[in-house]
């Protein structure tokens, strides 16, 4: 398979129903270009065959400077990993020499208190170049917002104090200030790097095979598609390839969350991230470098952290409504008191820090937390949204069910043979995505029956693939029909009604066959209903979802035993996609929907729900474009941990909201009435803020959100 080049970005422009329409054609107009498309959220996403045919489309109509922004990009980076570190050393460096100030300055005035006050503007001096970054933030705070921040609290508190002639007593809320920042920008940036972390590619050097078959040692850069790469016991994979020889145990928790080694031979493929634990493989290289599900799964965590979530941006406006709340209550605690040390305490507390910081740590350790088991969201808000979904709908084939069908019988009309049968049917849907062409392709292969190749096809969305097939091997070719019995019916092919599937399960699809409209017969297929699911199902009727319904292209009797068997709410037959994405749009009107589906017919209405989830390592590229959440394995009870852990994360998030509003109210009031000194209340006040913060990052360490393959007990499974 030919190798395409995905690029995305955000359009700064937003365009029409009309002008996203007419975009989307001219880019698709451009040679090389696969597909092209805006997404909801105004991203452009495009496909091509080759990284200049992508550059060609994205500059003819002006829409991004391709080169100039990857640069941009990957500096930018660079330059955020700086500047975080620089950050950190700078709150460090600040909190040390206030410490050793304000331990110097109180051993100075127990010694000589008469030198000590002689040398007030000195103190005053100190005080005022410790604080001078809390000043400037401040102040240009005030004059972009025009309102003050928490920076402008700070900077009133340390010129309250200058002014009331004890610059000292400013010194411990700097001291506790600088130290409750430098944990606290720590525990964020230890979430947001978390799964970067996790996901590290160690290794820069291959072992590469030549054409010889002789092995050498080469720079992971020089690796190239279609190339042979040899991995030995304990190495990583650098590459996403098909083994083509060898066999081996892959530890793949990286990428899936599965503690579990999984067993590879031959024409399985790999990825990039997993390790060999034991076995030698030898891989032909399908992608490289950014084209590697590895790399897309860390592009797509890294900016799922930009993405904020609506609970972010209340806890912004609400941190910024309740700092002018502190200045009001000095100026009352002043006019009944007149006392500049309670002015202080009022000073010196400020609830903005842990709302912010609080609620900006818990998504971003729920987000790195679901990467670690192999689920990827692609924004905080679609966190906040899963935790109240009550309403899932849910494609049938690959998503129910296992979505590796199995031809298990023929039923053939007029004395045709199976293998003219099979082959016809082969021939039509070798180009074809869908799992049950697969089943019928693997049928033919595993017979070494050798498909046609001369065929022109086209697909009926929904119902079928119509096919023009050449003569071969003896047999005849011709207008070939292959699809459902609606298909079959619709092109008025007679004898449909004659073919008898009593003897089969209603589990199984019935897939019919006709040349030049003539029935020839029919395949019985069957794709077994995930093992996993019923237990997912319960899970997520506990987690407070009231309606499980299915959506599939399927018959209604195979619909009807499907949904029957998962006791579900309902279900919908001979759904076509533009139908799935009209359905959730009609449940989206009392409900919050969530869709799960796994290929590119599910996608408009992954797009259209309120969450979109792309199941299983066989979902389609654009099928997880359109997801909000794509899980990486065929594990369906990791839909269900991620709703747990969605739950869980805005519990904390309302948790730590009390916490900080009740814990600051307390000491205000305590200070108010001169219960405490200033040194307390900027202690009080930073010790909740870094307590709430601590309690967000626990979701990164919390062993119940961990996910362990079920280890089934065969004998009941088999009864």
């Amino acid at each position: 398979m030919a190798q395409v080049f995905h690029y995305t970005t955000k359009l700064e422009q937003e365009y029409s129903a009309k002008g996203t329409a007419v975009l989307e054609y001219k880019l698709r107009k451009v040679p090389g270009v696969v597909s092209a498309c805006i997404l909801k959220d105004n991203t452009l996403s495009v496909y091509a065959k080759d990284k200049l045919s992508l550059a060609k489309a994205l500059f003819a109509l002006r829409l991004v400077p391709v080169r100039e922004e990857l640069k941009a990009k990957a500096k930018k980076e660079k330059n955020d990993i700086k500047a975080v570190s620089e950050e950190l050393k700078n709150y460090k460096f600040k909190a040390l020499v206030s410490l050793f100030g304000f331990g110097a300055l109180e051993a100075f005035k127990r010694l000589s208190p008469t030198a000590f006050t002689n040398l007030s503007f000195l103190r005053t001096a100190f005080v005022l170049l410790i604080a001078k970054d809390i000043f400037k933030e401040g102040v240009l705070g005030l004059i972009k917002e025009k309102a003050p921040n928490a920076d402008t609290l700070t900077a009133t508190a340390v010129l309250a104090s200058v002014l009331s002639g004890k610059p000292e007593s400013s010194l411990s809320l700097l001291v506790l200030s600088n130290f409750a920042e430098m944990l606290t920008i720590g525990a964020a940036e230890k979430a947001r790097q978390h799964i970067s972390t996790l996901l590290d590619m160690k290794e820069k050097y291959v072992w590469l095979k030549n054409k010889q078959g002789h092995i050498s040692k080469v720079s992971i850069d020089d690796v190239m598609v279609n190339d042979e790469v040899v991995v030995y016991v304990g190495e990583k994979i650098c590459v996403d390839g098909v083994i083509i020889e060898g066999e081996a145990s892959i530890d793949q928790s990286s990428l899936t969350g599965e503690s579990i080694p999984a067993f590879k031979t031959v024409k399985q493929e790999v990825y990039a991230g997993t390790v060999v634990r034991s076995g030698e493989i030898t891989i032909r290289v399908s992608k490289v470098g950014d084209e590697t599900n590895l790399a897309r799964i860390i592009n797509m965590v890294e900016n799922a952290q930009n993405r904020r979530a609506p609970i972010q941006n209340f806890a912004d406006r609400m941190a910024n409504a309740l700092v002018p709340i502190s200045f009001l209550s000095a100026a009352v605690v002043y006019g009944v008191t007149r006392d500049f040390q309670r002015v202080l305490n009022m000073f010196f507390i400020d609830f903005s820090c842990g709302l912010k910081l609080s609620t900006s740590t818990a998504i971003s350790a729920s987000i790195s937390k679901a990467a670690q088991i192999g689920v990827l969201v692609k924004g905080g808000n679609f966190i906040e949204t899963l935790a109240d979904i009550d309403t899932v709908i849910l494609d049938k084939t690959g998503t129910i069910t296992d979505g590796h069908p199995i031809l298990i019988d023929t039923i053939r009309c007029n004395e045709i043979e199976e293998k003219e049968l099979v082959l016809l049917a082969a021939a039509a849907e070798k180009s074809s995505s869908h799992p049950l062409a697969e089943a019928v392709i693997n049928y033919a292969q595993d017979k070494e029956w050798n498909v046609p190749h001369e065929v022109k096809t086209e697909t009926v969305v929904g119902r079928g693939i119509s096919a023009s097939v050449s003569d071969f091997d003896g047999y005849k070719g011709g207008e070939i029909l292959v699809g459902s019995r609606t298909f079959m019916k619709e092109k008025h092919i007679p004898g449909v009604n004659d073919i008898d599937r009593s003897g089969f399960s209603k589990e199984c699809n019935i897939i019919y066959v006709a040349r030049n409209s003539e029935l020839l017969g029919a395949l019985v297929i069957t794709d077994p209903i995930r093992k996993d699911i019923k237990k997912t199902l319960n899970r997520i009727r506990r987690n407070g979802v009231d309606e499980i319904v299915m959506l599939t292209g399927d018959n209604k009797v195979t619909a009807e035993y499907v949904a029957g068997k998962l006791d579900l709410d309902g279900y919908k037959s001979d759904v076509l996609p533009h139908e799935k994405a009209e359905f959730v749009a009609s449940k989206q009107s009392y409900s919050k929907v969530l869709m799960v589906g796994d290929g590119i017919n599910d996608a408009p209405a992954l797009a259209y729900a309120d969450i979109g989830v792309a199941l299983g390592g066989k979902s389609t590229d654009i099928a997880m474009e359109s997801a909000d959440i794509t899980i990486t394995s065929d594990e369906p009870l990791k839909l269900a941990k991620v709703m747990e852990l969605s739950k869980s994360t805005m519990g904390l998030v309302r948790q730590n909201f009390a916490a900080t509003i009740a814990i600051n109210s307390a000491a205000m009031m305590l200070g108010a009435l001169g219960k405490i000194n200033p040194l307390i209340a900027a202690t009080i006040h930073n010790a909740a803020t870094i307590g709430v913060v601590i309690n967000s990052a626990r979701i990164l360490f919390d062993k119940k959100f961990n996910f362990e393959k079920i280890k089934r007990n065969q004998d009941l499974d088999n009864l």
